[in-house]
C-alpha cells in the first residue's frame, strides 16, 4: 500500500511492522540468534536529483530537500536470477566478488564468476582466489579470461544481472557493458570508488556530493547510465574480512606483534571508513533482489561508523592482545611519501551509506573490535607473525624522529 508522507514524519508501515524514518538507523532489533539478513527487507524511495551518476554541483542531500514516495515494505524478489560477476584479479576489491557470489548462492541464485587473467597464474594461489572451491561447492561456476574477450569466454551464456568488479576506466569496462547489453542483461552493477569524491570541509561524503570530473570511474558511471535502463553504482572505501589479500589491518599487526612503534602521518585523528566485506556483499545482494528500488541509484558501499587512524592502531593492538606505541610524523619534514609509507589516505576520508539505508533497507554489521580479532587469528594461523620482515621506510621515519627501535 502506497503512503504519501511529509519529509518531517516519514513512516513505513506493513501489516506486521513499522520501521523508523529513513534518516534514522534501520538496524532491526535482532536477537543474537536471529537469522534475518539485510536482504530480507526492502523498500524504495523516489528521490529528485539525489543520485545522478556523476554530479559536479549537487548540494548535500537532506530529507527536507527530497520528495519521497514511500511504498509498503515488500519481501525480496522470489525470482531466482542468473548473475555474472566479473572479478578483478588483484587489489582489495577481489574480496567483494567472492563474498557477493557466496551470498547470492546462499539465496538460491545462479552465479558465474569470471576472474580476469589465467587460472594457473600465481595470483590465483592467494586469497580469495585459492578459496574459489567454496563457490563451486555451493553450486557456482568459475571461469577466467580477459574483459575484452568476454564474448568468447562466455559464448552462448545469458544473465539477468552483471556486476563489473574489475574495471577502473571505460576502456576496461566498455567491452563488458556492451556485451551485457547485447545479451539482454536486465541489470548492470558497477563497483566504482568513494575516492572519486572531491575533498570536503564538511565530512562525511554522502551520495550527491561533488566528484572529480576527471576521475576515470566517473566516465564509467556516466557510460553505463546512458546505455542501461537499470543500472546501479557502488562506491566502496577500505574493507576487511577473511580472504582479503590487500594489507590493511595486517600493516598494523606486522608492527604491533614485533614490538615496533606504529608510525602514523599527521595527528592520527583523521577519520576513515573500514567495512567488512559481508556488508558490501549484502548491499549488492539487496540491489539484485530489488532491482526497481536500486535502478539508477548510487550507493556509498561502506559501513556506518568512522574510525580514526589512531583508533585503528589501538583496535588492532586490542585484537592482538599487545600494547602499541603510536608515533606521529609530518611526511614532508621526514621526506617520505605518505602513500608509500601508510595504507590509508593522510586526510579525512569518510563516507556514509545513507542511500542504501533509506532506499534498500540495508544495515551494517561491521564490528571492528570483533572483526579485527577474527583477522588477527587468521594472521597468526598463516604464520605471518613469525615471518622475517624489513621496515626500511619505518626506520627512516623513526630515525628522523629519534625514536628508538628495539632490536
Amino acid at each position: 500500500m502506497a503512503i504519501l508522507l511529509s519529509s518531517s514524519s516519514l513512516l513505513f508501515a506493513s501489516a506486521t511492522s513499522i520501521l523508523p524514518p529513513p534518516s534514522l538507523s534501520l538496524t532491526p532489533p535482532l536477537s543474537p540468534s536471529s537469522t534475518l539478513s539485510p536482504s530480507s527487507l526492502s523498500f524504495s524511495l523516489s528521490i529528485s536529483s539525489s543520485v545522478f551518476p556523476h554530479p559536479t554541483t549537487f548540494k548535500r542531500l537532506s530529507l527536507t530537500q527530497l520528495k519521497v514516495n514511500a511504498i509498503a515494505i515488500e519481501k525480496k524478489t522470489e525470482k531466482k536470477k542468473k548473475v555474472l560477476v566479473v572479478n578483478t584479479n588483484g587489489g582489495g576489491h577481489a574480496i567483494i566478488g567472492f563474498y557477493f557470489a557466496k551470498d547470492l548462492l546462499g539465496s538460491g541464485h545462479e552465479v558465474t564468476v569470471m576472474t580476469v587473467g589465467e587460472e594457473a597464474s600465481d595470483k590465483m594461489k592467494k586469497p580469495p582466489f585459492n578459496r574459489f572451491s567454496e563457490i563451486v561447492s555451493a553450486g557456482g561456476r568459475t571461469v577466467w579470461g580477459e574483459p575484452a574477450e568476454i564474448g568468447k569466454v562466455l559464448e552462448g551464456a545469458a544473465f539477468d544481472a552483471v556486476l563489473d568488479n574489475n574495471g577502473k576506466d571505460l576502456d576496461t569496462v566498455r567491452p563488458v557493458a556492451d556485451w551485457a547489453k547485447s545479451c539482454g542483461a536486465e541489470q548492470f552493477l558497477y563497483i566504482s570508488s568513494a575516492g572519486i569524491y572531491k575533498p570536503t570541509d564538511e565530512p562525511p561524503h554522502v551520495e550527491g556530493d561533488v566528484v572529480k570530473a576527471d576521475a576515470s570511474h566517473v566516465g564509467v558511471e556516466k557510460y553505463i547510465s546512458e546505455i542501461f535502463s537499470s543500472w546501479t553504482v557502488f562506491r566502496p572505501q577500505y574493507m576487511i574480512g577473511s580472504g582479503n589479500n590487500k594489507d590493511c589491518e595486517e600493516w598494523f599487526f606486522d608492527r604491533i606483534v614485533r614490538g615496533r612503534p606504529v608510525p602514523i602521518p599527521g595527528s592520527g585523528m583523521q577519520l576513515t571508513n573500514i567495512s567488512h566485506a559481508r556488508d558490501l556483499s549484502s548491499m549488492l545482494t539487496l540491489a539484485v533482489e530489488n532491482p526497481a528500488a536500486a535502478s539508477g541509484k548510487i550507493f556509498n558501499c561502506v559501513s556506518d561508523r568512522a574510525v580514526t587512524l589512531d583508533g585503528m592502531a589501538k583496535l588492532c593492538a586490542q585484537a592482538a592482545g599487545r600494547p602499541v606505541e603510536i608515533v606521529h610524523y609530518d611526511p614532508k619534514s621526514v621526506g617520505i611519501d605518505a602513500k608509500k609509507a601508510f595504507p590509508f589516505r593522510n586526510m579525512h576520508f569518510y563516507a556514509e551509506p545513507r542511500a542504501a539505508k533509506d532506499i534498500l533497507g540495508w544495515y551494517s554489521t561491521t564490528n571492528l573490535p570483533n572483526d579485527l580479532k577474527e583477522r588477527f587469528d587468521e594472521y597468526v594461523k598463516i604464520g605471518r607473525d613469525k615471518k622475517p620482515m624489513k621496515f626500511e621506510v619505518d626506520d627512516k621515519i623513526l630515525e628522523s624522529l629519534k625514536v628508538p627501535v628495539a632490536v
